[in-house]
């Protein structure tokens, strides 16, 4: 295991041990929903958002201990969006990280009103967190959460891939939808970590380009993968894209043109951070894991 798999593992681990902390356990008639709340965030995955956070936390000078509840909230706000991806109305997914879904174990309501208990509890979480962080770090925390989980974000470009599905998208569009569907999240969570640990604004602006390579890089592979990797190896549906009839830059450029597009915007990414107390080997390395994922 090489230096960065260990450190990667050291956040992941954080993360998963403190998310149950997180949770609403107060039983009762609504039980039920905290029950599907806790079924799909704590199912697994990769953790990238909740690892983000940490890992900038502590690059920027901070105990990245103080900053796990702000990973749990991305995390939530990430587990979110994935029960209500997989809903009928949506992708209409069954598999999500080789489990049923949430709409399959526990109902298409309750999935529905499990989304948006992790959602507003998310921001609980965050807002609550006075004993790891100061007022005005939660508060430039919370503002970059809810821009990048909103209708300039994550719901904005959940928008344009259901507005544009069946068409065929420019590349431009393509990348803006991206941009907002997937990388907003993601360069929330490198954002929140930076800010809760007093970043600079050269800082801030050097993140905030390395986490829109980032972004964009996951999303290739993911295109990638969802027409070359097994259902067992991604533990969800694959071919879903190609059914619903959806514009990838697989369709666009092909899987070794993606792939090709891929390491240029990886290779991108780790220059980004470069003069600052950022351009660390851990996000040289995590650029380039993300394009030789198999998963």
């Amino acid at each position: 295991m090489n230096s960065y798999t260990q450190q990667y593992q050291v956040y992941r681990d954080a993360v998963e041990q403190a998310l149950p902390k997180y949770l609403p356990h107060s039983g009762g008639p609504h039980r039920t929903v905290e029950e599907a709340m806790a079924y799909s965030l704590l199912s697994g995955g990769k953790r990238l958002r909740g690892v983000l956070v940490l890992a900038f936390h502590e690059a920027c000078g901070g105990d990245f201990h103080h900053a796990l509840p702000a990973a749990a909230a991305l995390e939530m706000i990430h587990a979110y969006s994935l029960i209500h991806d997989d809903l009928p109305c949506m992708d209409n997914d069954d598999l999500r990280r080789g489990k049923p879904s949430c709409h399959i174990q526990y109902g298409e309501a309750m999935a529905l009103l499990a989304g948006d208990a992790l959602l507003t509890h998310a921001f609980q979480v965050l807002s609550t967190c006075t004993k790891e962080l100061s007022a005005r770090q939660i508060c430039a925390a919370v503002a970059a959460l809810s821009t990048a989980a909103g209708t300039g974000g994550m719901i904005g470009g959940q928008v344009i891939d259901i507005q544009q599905e069946g068409k065929e998208l420019s590349p431009e569009l393509l990348h803006t939808l991206h941009r907002m569907k997937t990388g907003a999240l993601i360069r929330a969570s490198i954002r929140v970590g930076c800010v809760t640990a007093g970043a600079s604004d050269q800082e801030l602006a050097a993140a905030n380009l390395y986490g829109e390579k980032l972004g964009l890089v996951f999303q290739i592979i993911d295109d990638i993968l969802d027409v070359t990797a097994t259902a067992e190896q991604l533990g969800k549906s694959v071919g879903s894209d190609a059914q619903n009839h959806k514009t990838t830059y697989v369709t666009l450029y092909g899987v070794e043109g993606a792939r090709k597009m891929a390491r240029q915007i990886s290779q991108e990414g780790a220059c980004a951070l470069a003069g600052t107390r950022l351009d660390q080997p851990f996000f040289r390395e995590m650029a380039r894991q993300l394009v030789e994922r198999t998963k």
